[in-house]
């Protein structure tokens, strides 16, 4: 007898998810499932307004990411008016893009990921959060809390706003960033950094008592997508799309993001709100890729820095071509971490970083156009079309949630085979599974805009929809 486990939602993620995983008829796994319940309507809600509007409404998309939002849209928007950045903005651009991804990643892994592994999957759920972190491991707690800060101030140096200040535009951004405050960064980047090196030392001195779940959490085959600058290089803006095989073979490189849709289809299905999509050439569902810090790291030949650069030598050890468990994704944010700071102390020692020319007057319009770049949790593109009156009549946001949506299915899959057992839900099944969805670091606010939620519950439902078990 056919029956499925359902955990509704998931925790310790943005936002809510349910999740199923069909059983057959002798118990074994034969599928899994993660649904986005609620409706994504921001395509919808920026219809009929300006362009010069996109960046400011798309940055309410999320609390998280809103840099990643304002700064597809207002890249499509220097398309569609013909405003080409100055130099400065285009600095001040990557160093609010910077800021948010040090907030972000030591969000995702300290706040929602870390306490699995420092106080236990086997844990009192209660414990497995930050407040148990800061018991087991006070050090890399702080740590963590002075990275997200300085994150956050990045941002706010530069927007006036921790969250959703209103920086990039068309054509470059508002205003130009101050002498104190580059000298305010300046002062508070070596402690960043230093915590970001402990943390990387802490996670690979765990690492090894995890093999056996990285084996487990989705590692599997796949293509890999990510933005890359010209010579290979880490590029989280300005780079073109290329994409790897799962041996770590670039297959295309170069291409333009304004070009996205020959590549990427989305499909749709009728459980889930998020749109899931797929590499066009190989179909739906066979054309399954990731995006994200795991592909951004498999994808780059280097990163220009020398820390940073260190750290990608090492983390190519874990696998033979691409590194495959999205287990590493942990990892790979660390090691982006690091990377950021680093970068972050280059653009503010550039004296061009001053400039007071910021904002480019607009040119010949255009019609449709395409913003792209690299958000935390992986590639983002914004396409819009407009009228004659320059008003939106067309948009499709493909974000990095919903292109790892197949990846994480087939994670979720792999994990419940590995840790049911029986027809018994079991702690150990729940967690893993839960922890597994963390290692993409999902953004639902991104995939579906819509406020809502339920209490956590994992059942097991019969064929006739009774409740076999229940925790």
């Amino acid at each position: 007898m056919s029956r499925r486990i359902v955990i509704d939602p998931v925790t310790r993620i943005e936002g809510h998810a349910r999740i199923t995983i069909e059983l057959d008829d002798a118990g074994c796994v034969r599928d899994a499932r993660v649904h986005v319940t609620e409706l994504r309507g921001f395509e919808l809600l920026v219809v009929g307004r300006p362009v010069r509007e996109l960046p400011a409404l798309t940055a309410r998309i999320c609390g998280i990411c809103p840099v990643s939002h304002s700064l597809a849209a207002a890249r499509a928007g220097d398309f569609l008016l013909g405003a080409e950045p100055p130099p400065a903005a285009r600095r001040l651009r990557e160093l609010a893009q910077l800021g948010q991804l040090v907030e972000s990643h030591a969000t995702a892994f300290f706040h929602l990921a870390a306490p699995d592994f420092a106080v236990g999957h086997d844990a009192d759920p209660a414990r497995r959060s930050l407040f148990g972190l800061m018991e087991v491991e006070p050090v890399l707690a702080r740590d963590g809390v002075a990275l997200r800060r300085y994150g956050q101030e990045v941002v706010a140096e530069l927007s006036g706003q921790r969250i959703h200040g209103a920086f990039a535009v068309p054509g470059g951004v508002t205003r130009p960033l101050e002498p104190a405050a580059r000298e305010r960064l300046l002062a508070r980047q070596p402690l960043a950094l230093d915590a970001a090196l402990r943390s990387l030392a802490w996670w690979k001195e765990r690492v090894p008592r995890h093999a056996a779940e990285a084996h487990a959490c989705g590692e599997f085959e796949s293509l890999f997508l990510a933005l890359a600058a010209p010579d290979g290089g880490w590029a989280l803006a300005d780079g073109r799309l290329r994409l790897l095989s799962a041996h770590g073979e670039v297959l295309l490189d170069g291409i333009d993001p304004a070009g996205y849709r020959e590549l990427v289809g989305e499909a749709g299905e009728p459980w889930t709100w998020m749109r899931r999509p797929f590499y066009r050439p190989m179909g739906y569902p066979a054309g399954l890729y990731r995006v994200g810090p795991l592909a951004r790291l498999n994808a780059a030949a280097r990163f220009g820095t020398p820390i940073a650069d260190r750290e990608l030598r090492q983390f190519r050890a874990l696998g033979r071509g691409a590194v495959l468990a999205c287990f590493h994704g942990h990892l790979a944010r660390l090691v982006e971490i690091a990377a950021a700071l680093e970068r972050v102390e280059a653009l503010l020692d550039d004296p061009a970083v001053l400039d007071r020319e910021v904002l480019a007057p607009p040119g010949a319009a255009r019609d449709e156009g395409v913003g792209a770049c690299e958000a935390p949790r992986g590639t983002l593109f914004h396409h819009y079309r407009t009228g004659p009156d320059g008003l939106v009549t067309w948009a499709n946001l493909v974000v990095a949630t919903g292109q790892n949506a197949l990846a994480m299915d087939r994670t979720v899959r792999q994990i419940a085979v590995r840790w049911l057992e029986g027809r018994t839900i079991t702690p150990a099944l729940l967690n893993r599974v839960e922890a597994g969805v963390r290692a993409f670091d999902p953004c639902l606010s991104c995939a579906t805009h819509v406020a809502g939620g339920r209490m956590v519950s994992l059942r097991l439902v019969g064929p006739g929809g009774e409740v076999l078990d229940e925790a």
